[in-house]
């Protein structure tokens, strides 16, 4: 059984705020404190105070730190978290969260990840927090890290590079994928340093998943805002293993009754042109004994929005449905032969082996065989290639 811990990013996520939220939750904070002294650097302090936002009771993770006009590069502070003696979990992550950090601004900002200048992000308390936080989910022992959709603010922000748009480009980028929400509040709600703690540790994004609940934490932002807690959510609990959660996906569907067969064969390419898993279509019998067809798609949620605008373009129609699925797919690799010197690829599954029919097809032309008969090559050249048991 593995212990999961959720974040409710309603109002947005810093790094001070998912600290703030698991001491709230039960870690002990002289624990992460005695953790984060590994760092073989000094001059900061960390305290927890009980605080209150929106008339939410909350923890304050607050880290004191001396002045400084140190820049430190990526490689420097993960030269800093290797140096330190953390639990293999908490450095990993948190080597992780500044990995990702420095791959997005490295392209944010066009050079090596490894000569990334942080600025904001390579201060002091940044660092805590962020170590801090992956030393809270140790001593908490999380297995799983889950999240909801992340809020974020509009308008524009004042950083180190000058005036930025809100949400910063570093968090539109580390949130990608992820759901998010946009609020009509000028403020930076999301930052980079929350950004990167959830992508570098969320395993599953949604609603609260299937668990027992053991314990929950707020933890507070440094400001109130009006009309809103300024807080973050977590909520830990054993994950329960008699609900199987699998991978979210969306089935797209629209009724049409005045297209024509060529235009409905373009339309599941589109469909699948921009990602979709699947496209099919299906003959249906609509009011007034009219015959039509179903245009279904599925696709990730992270391609919905493209999905959903390419089938009202190809199909005119006013308006698309969609439902929430999961799915299970079974474990594949991609294998290849050669067919009198023509590569064909393989898709291979613990149940069977099925030749990839563009690649057959393409090679049929190509040699002028029957497509059975190259496809029956293919096989007898992957089994050739294959020792031992295979699927086929």
């Amino acid at each position: 059984m593995s212990t999961v811990a959720w974040f409710n990013c309603f109002g947005g996520i810093a790094g001070d705020m998912a600290l703030g939220s698991l001491i709230d939750a039960g870690a002990d904070v002289d624990e992460v404190r005695q953790m984060c002294e590994h760092l073989p650097v000094g001059g900061w302090s960390l305290d927890a105070e009980p605080v209150l936002r929106g008339g939410i009771a909350a923890t304050h993770a607050k880290v004191t730190c001396e002045r400084t006009t140190v820049v430190r590069t990526a490689t420097h502070i993960t030269g800093l978290i290797e140096q330190a003696r953390l639990p293999d979990r908490a450095r990993d992550r948190a080597l992780k969260t500044f990995t990702m950090l420095a791959e997005v601004e490295g392209r944010l900002h066009g050079r090596p990840p490894a000569q990334v200048h942080f600025h904001e992000v390579g201060a002091l308390d940044s660092i805590i927090d962020i170590v801090g936080t992956c030393a809270a989910l140790e001593i908490l022992g999380i297995d799983e890290v889950r999240s909801g959709p992340v809020s974020n603010g509009m308008g524009s922000i004042r950083a180190a590079h000058g005036i930025l748009p809100n949400p910063p480009p570093a968090v539109v980028r580390l949130l990608e994928g992820a759901p998010t929400v946009g609020l009509d509040i000028p403020l930076e709600l999301t930052t980079p340093t929350g950004a990167a703690l959830l992508a570098a540790t969320v395993t599953e994004w949604g609603p609260m998943p299937a668990m027992t609940i053991s314990t929950s934490g707020f933890g507070a932002g440094s400001r109130e805002l009006e009309g809103r807690p300024n807080v973050t959510q977590v909520v830990v609990g054993t994950a329960e293993e008699t609900l199987v959660t699998g991978q979210p996906i969306l089935l797209f569907e629209v009724n049409v009754d005045d297209a024509t067969g060529e235009a409905l064969a373009h339309t599941m390419a589109q469909l699948l042109a921009a990602g979709a898993n699947d496209a099919w279509i299906t003959p249906i019998l609509m009011k007034k004994g009219r015959p039509a067809h179903t245009v279904s798609a599925l696709a990730d949620p992270a391609a919905a929005k493209r999905i959903a605008e390419v089938m009202t373009a190809e199909t005119g129609s006013l308006g698309i449905r969609a439902q929430r699925y999961e799915r299970w797919p079974a474990a594949r690799e991609q294998d290849s032969v050669h067919v009198e010197g023509h590569a064909i690829r393989v898709k291979v599954t613990a149940g069977r082996t099925k030749i990839e029919y563009e690649d057959a097809a393409r090679v049929a032309r190509q040699l002028d065989l029957p497509l059975r008969e190259v496809i029956g090559l293919a096989e007898t050249a992957w089994r050739a290639g294959r020792t031992g048991p295979h699927p086929l």
